[in-house]
């Protein structure tokens, strides 16, 4: 492991930066890796004043979710809440904070908070906040390369920032790293990682401050609606809880981000067990084998090395069927800590939210991490109970064509014809012939008997049959002449 402290990742002999991808577990694990070996007594983080009050708040009611949202001037000037006769007209905006534990961010201000670390928040203040992502590699080479590599690689491919409010906040970031040299010896910047060589050229420029803090609302938490957690959280909100209860366990939490697939896909294969029981798909260790190099396969295909929702439940449809892949949606998307909180509810969506009052508004990630994709992919649910009992209760044997009790009876007797037939199928072609080196198919009793005096010993041969059955059909003949058969 690289620290932070070698000249490639240190903007002064005071400063020293860590940048990370957003919204990545193998980043908050390199983040507590880097902050507990090393000491520093002042932690920079790329967020503006207006929210270090419930951030810190919201952070100690972690493991729970929470979510600190700023109101933003809508398109039409008012404020978001604000009531307004042409509501339908007024796009409402706010920018907020997933108080995540897979938020690398998130996790250097936990770890700062329990080692008395003091914690400035040193982003520009803006009334609308420009969220910009950025296509980074895959967290999961941390596990190979040094985190000092890794950004070194990264950066000739990263975009410079546009002109505007993303180089302004950098500039304003960088001024301000300069006032707290003044006061500290050893600063550790947590910034992302598309930011990270703009404000180290602001700061050896000196490039001046052309922009001031605007004034700004302030911040409210809400508690993350747990069904929701899907479009706010870096990680599966499965993994998420993973990582905490490695956290609260004092469990190695260092490959979850792919043993924690392993122990979704086998938790998910438990729950379809027991739904489907002897009706489903015996998802056997041979086929999650083949599911998981599956998975691997995609993964490669869209040039990742931990699979994304989309991959998990695309492979295990076309391995195990849509009731298996609905069983991996669902388990991915639970959050096993959930706790009554003194805060109101807020619901995710993809890039918006729903207030309680039933207000949507559009929302901008201060931690935006990795460009997001949402894709289709259908699946066909097993029917609820009450539907699956009317279907029952109008079952009528002279007008479908089709019920599962009696079609399992027909494949297994069709199954049973078949393989008689491919018994006779071969009949012709057995033999007997005497005994040498081998017992072929097992030894011919009656042409053995019929040979005694000789002391011959004869044997079975049963070649294999031509050709295979595809499809069997029977013919009844009611009412039947034992005559005839």
């Amino acid at each position: 492991m690289t620290s932070p402290h070698s000249s490639f990742l240190k903007i002064s002999p005071h400063i020293s930066v860590l940048p990370l991808i957003h919204g990545s577990g193998d980043f908050a694990i390199e983040v507590r890796r880097v902050m507990l070996n090393n000491e520093f007594d002042c932690l920079a983080v790329p967020l503006p004043a207006s929210f270090q009050e419930n951030v810190e708040r919201a952070i100690t009611f972690l493991p729970s979710i929470t979510a600190v949202v700023q109101e933003e001037p809508s398109i039409s000037g008012s404020a978001p809440w604000e009531e307004d006769d042409d509501e339908d007209d007024v796009q409402r905006l706010c920018s907020y904070v997933p108080i995540d534990p897979c938020q690398g961010v998130i996790a250097a201000l936990r770890i700062a908070m329990m080692e008395h670390i003091d914690r400035h928040f040193i982003d520009l203040e803006t009334q609308r906040f420009e969220s910009i992502s950025a296509s980074l590699p895959d967290p999961y080479a941390l596990k190979k390369v040094p985190l000092e590599k890794f950004a070194a690689a990264v950066l000739p491919a990263l975009n410079k920032l546009p002109e505007g409010q993303p180089l302004n906040r950098c500039t304003m970031m960088a001024h301000r790293l300069r006032e707290l040299e003044k006061k500290y010896k050893s600063i550790l910047l947590v910034c992302s990682l598309s930011d990270w060589p703009w404000i180290h050229d602001a700061y050896i420029d000196q490039v001046p401050v052309e922009v001031e803090d605007e004034e700004v609302n302030e911040t409210t938490i809400y508690s993350a609606d747990s069904e929701t957690l899907l479009f706010m959280l870096g990680e599966l909100p499965y993994i998420t809880g993973l990582y905490e209860a490695a956290r609260s366990e004092l469990e190695d939490d260092e490959n979850l981000s792919v043993d924690g697939i392993k122990e979704l896909a086998l938790t998910a294969r438990d729950r379809y067990r027991l739904e489907l029981k002897s009706k489903g798909r015996k998802i056997t260790p041979k086929l999650l084998s083949v599911y998981f190099r599956y998975v691997r396969n995609l993964s490669l295909i869209e040039r990742r090395m931990t699979p994304d929702l989309y991959t998990l439940v695309k492979a295990a449809q076309q391995v195990a069927g849509d009731q298996f892949a609905i069983q991996i949606a669902e388990t991915a998307r639970e959050y096993p800590f959930v706790h009554l909180l003194p805060f109101e509810k807020i619901s995710f969506g993809i890039e918006q939210a729903q207030l309680p009052n039933g207000t949507m508004l559009e929302m901008s990630n201060r931690l935006p991490g990795n460009l997001i994709s949402w894709r289709n992919c259908e699946l066909t649910p097993k029917p609820p109970k009450p539907k699956q009992d009317e279907w029952e209760m109008k079952w009528d044997p002279f007008k479908q064509c089709s019920w599962p009790p009696e079609d399992v009876a027909i494949e297994k007797f069709r199954t049973s014809i078949k393989d008689h037939a491919l018994n006779l199928l071969g009949v012709d072609l057995a033999r007997t012939e005497k005994f040498t080196t081998s017992m072929k198919d097992g030894l011919d009793l009656r042409e053995t008997l019929r040979n005694w005096h000789t002391g011959e010993i004869h044997v079975k041969v049963l070649p294999p049959s031509r050709g295979k059955l595809d499809c069997v059909l029977m013919l009844f003949d009611s009412p039947a002449d034992p005559r005839d058969y």
